[in-house]
């Protein structure tokens, strides 16, 4: 009687073991990470210690967290909150901005054994391949740009590599998805020479908290595929901040991708108890000052340690991970693979149930596995996507930096 050999037979690897070999293949890259704002605002957090969310001002990244997620890359957040649209807030807005450069950059050097700054997708791809984990910069909110044209430039030198058009309200380069009424009807006249600028120089356009009128106008004239850093599917969370099917489409076609945004509010309306309600709105009162340019960061840490103790007294019923997940189904639905990523908005309002901090980045890879994605989907929609679209921004930059230089008229010398 003949035996078959079972030496060719292996048992089938369990799905955590596959989400921790794929996980750590791909080149794993996240969007939209706030942790400037928290440094620039709480000075003696240091990213180079474990924190945890629950601990006061422990936040949702570090660089310990971030290396047992296995996150190989970030974009930081260089966010500002607007104020008056003077000549004074916006030199104001610049300097927070530039501060915030400088911190990211302090906390490299400090830690140049585990990370480096990235402007470039090689960058990412190289420093993976020596276990460090690269840090990005994006400029969330154009209104440190004011209403100069250079301030695009010496932002780009500074380390930028996208911009955010607006944040909850309108500045002066065009209107928000959040701001009582539109002031532009879209790009302002210089958002469209900001836009512009950005694709000559390499910069991608960011076109989260737009206004819908600014995004449509945003596709019609950007040269370079645009992204957003992280918005979600408004057919499923209705609101301002996310994208419509129409809009998606759009990005699909032009090229861009979308990074889908950890923020509860942006993926399940969920019911609040009363007392929750009550103390918000309270603290809500408070905290328009802030919005307003009147409290000092010390005022402002207060505000955070009160929010803190209705987290704590009141806890916020959240949707979880799966539920953003749906998001990134719908969004492959409607765009195609090659134009969905993921951006947290950690440290900036993000986390849900299941993935609270960069600690918890490989459930998204065990989720996206026990719905059928392939490694290779998961290669793409984890940071594929994000770098190709990155490096076509650089590609067009490039193409109109050699355009314009050849139709530079020529100096002629004529002898007699």
């Amino acid at each position: 009687m003949m035996v078959a050999s079972l030496s060719g037979c292996r048992p089938q690897k369990s799905l955590s073991e596959r989400t921790a070999q794929i996980h750590n293949r791909v080149l794993t890259v996240d969007t939209h990470i706030d942790w400037p704002i928290k440094q620039f605002l709480n000075p003696d957090f240091d990213p180079s210690v474990r924190h945890t969310p629950e601990q006061f001002d422990g936040g949702q990244w570090d660089l310990i967290r971030m290396q047992e997620g296995g996150l190989d890359a970030v974009f930081m957040s260089i966010f500002t909150p607007q104020k008056k649209r003077t000549k004074q807030g916006h030199a104001q807005a610049q300097e927070i901005a530039l501060k915030q450069i400088e911190l990211t950059k302090k906390m490299v050097a400090d830690n140049s054994d585990t990370a480096a700054i990235a402007l470039t997708p090689e960058d990412a791809y190289r420093l993976e391949k020596t276990g460090k984990r690269a840090i990005f910069m994006g400029m969330e909110n154009g209104y440190p740009i004011a209403r100069d044209l250079n301030n695009v430039k010496l932002f780009f030198d500074w380390g930028i590599r996208y911009i955010t058009i607006t944040h909850s309200k309108n500045n002066e380069l065009g209107d928000s998805s959040t701001d009582q009424q539109p002031e532009w009807g879209g790009l302002s006249p210089f958002g469209f020479e900001v836009v512009q600028e950005m694709n000559r120089l390499g910069i991608m356009v960011d076109i989260s908290h737009v206004h819908d009128e600014t995004f449509w106008d945003i596709i019609k004239l950007t040269k370079a595929p645009v992204i957003a850093s992280h918005s979600s599917a408004r057919a499923l969370q209705n609101v301002p901040r996310n994208l419509s099917d129409e809009m998606l489409q759009a990005i699909a076609k032009n090229g861009g991708v979308v990074q889908v945004c950890l923020l509860d509010d942006f993926i399940k309306e969920m019911e609040q108890t009363p007392e929750r309600e009550a103390a918000l709105k309270q603290l809500k009162e408070e905290s328009s000052a802030w919005s307003n340019g009147k409290l000092n960061p010390e005022a402002v840490k207060k505000l955070q340690a009160k929010y803190q103790e209705i987290n704590a007294k009141y806890p916020k019923n959240r949707p979880n991970l799966t539920e953003a997940i749906d998001h990134v189904d719908h969004l492959v639905q409607v765009m195609g693979i090659e134009h969905v990523g993921i951006g947290s908005d950690f440290d900036g309002g993000g986390g849900l149930v299941g993935i609270e901090d960069v600690s918890q980045m490989p459930n998204i890879t065990t989720e996206l596995l026990a719905r059928g994605y392939t490694e290779d989907e998961i290669r793409q929609l984890w940071g594929g996507n994000l770098m190709r679209v990155f490096n076509e921004v650089i590609l067009v930059a490039t193409q109109l930096q050699k355009s314009s230089q050849a139709n530079k008229p020529t100096k002629v010398t004529v002898n007699f």
